[in-house]
C-alpha cells in the first residue's frame, strides 16, 4: 500500500476505534449527550473526557483520543441522545468532522456512530456499537459519494456493498478495492492492505456474504480518482431474526 493510503487507513482506524471505550459516569440529573458534546469540543477535551470515565478505562481511551486529535487537530463534534432500545438501553449518536494538512495535501474526515449504553446505578457499565461509518478524503475538490450498504443483514445472507460516485466521471479513470476489517484491526488501529483494481460504472459494486453467526462485519473501501483518494468504512450488524432488521 502506498504511503498516503496507509496514512488514510490509519486515520480512519483511529477514528473508528476512538468510540470503543466510552463507559462514562452519568451523574444524576445530567444529560449525558450534552456533557459528552461539551467535553469533546472543549479546549481541554482529554481532561474533561477523563473526568467522565470510569478510572479503569481512562488510559486506553486517552491514548486513542490523543492519536485521533494528533491526526485531526481541527474537529467538531455533535452528540445527541437516540431512541431507547426495547431492552431498556440508552443510545447516543455521535458525529464528527475534521481536517488536516500534510505534505501539501488537505484531508477531511467525517464519521457517524450510534452506541447503545447499559447504565447501572448511574454508571454506564457496557456498550455496543450499533452503527458506524466514516469517509476520509484527500480530494482537491468535493467528490460526492453515496454508501449503499445496509445497516443490518441476516446471518448467512448475501448483500451488496456499493460505493457510488454521484457525479459523472467523464473520461476519468476510477480504481478501488474492498476488504473486511477484523475487530482486532479496528481496536489496534492497524491499516489493512487493499488491492486496487480498475472500476467501471461509476463506483465500487460488490456482493458479499454475511457470517453465519450474529455479530457485525466492518468493511473498508478505497476509491482512487484523478482528483484524490476516498477511504470509506461501514459497520454492518449481522442478526439472526428478521424482526431485528432495520427498515
Amino acid at each position: 500500500m502506498v504511503p498516503f493510503l496507509r496514512v488514510a487507513m490509519a486515520s480512519w482506524m483511529c477514528g473508528t476505534a476512538l468510540f470503543s471505550a466510552l463507559p462514562l459516569r452519568a451523574q444524576p440529573g445530567a444529560d449525558l449527550s450534552s456533557r459528552l458534546q461539551q467535553a469533546l469540543n472543549a479546549d481541554d477535551s482529554s481532561k474533561q473526557l477523563e473526568a467522565l470515565m470510569v478510572p479503569e478505562q481512562t488510559s486506553a481511551f486517552a491514548d486513542r483520543f490523543r492519536r485521533f486529535t494528533e491526526r485531526f487537530p481541527e474537529t467538531r463534534w455533535a452528540v445527541r441522545a437516540g431512541q431507547p432500545l426495547n431492552d431498556g438501553r440508552q443510545t447516543v449518536e455521535f458525529a464528527v468532522s475534521g481536517t488536516r494538512q500534510q505534505d501539501g495535501l488537505s484531508y477531511s474526515f467525517q464519521a457517524q456512530q450510534t452506541v447503545a449504553l447499559s447504565v447501572e446505578n448511574g454508571l454506564i457499565a457496557d456498550q455496543e456499537i450499533l452503527s458506524d461509518q466514516s469517509v476520509l478524503t484527500s480530494a482537491s475538490k468535493p467528490l460526492p459519494i453515496s454508501l449503499l450498504i445496509p445497516d443490518t443483514v441476516l446471518t448467512g445472507s448475501r448483500y451488496d456493498v456499493d460505493v457510488v460516485v454521484d457525479q459523472p466521471l467523464g473520461k476519468a479513470l476510477l480504481a478501488g478495492g474492498l476488504i473486511s476489517v477484523t475487530p482486532q484491526q479496528v481496536l489496534q488501529q492497524k491499516s489493512p492492505d487493499i488491492q486496487l483494481e480498475p472500476l467501471g460504472g461509476g463506483g465500487l459494486f460488490k456482493s458479499v456474504q454475511a457470517p453465519f453467526q450474529p455479530g457485525s462485519q466492518v468493511w473498508a473501501a478505497l476509491l482512487v480518482h484523478p482528483d484524490g483518494i476516498v477511504t470509506v468504512s461501514k459497520r454492518v450488524q449481522v442478526v439472526d431474526e428478521s424482526s431485528k432488521l432495520k427498515p
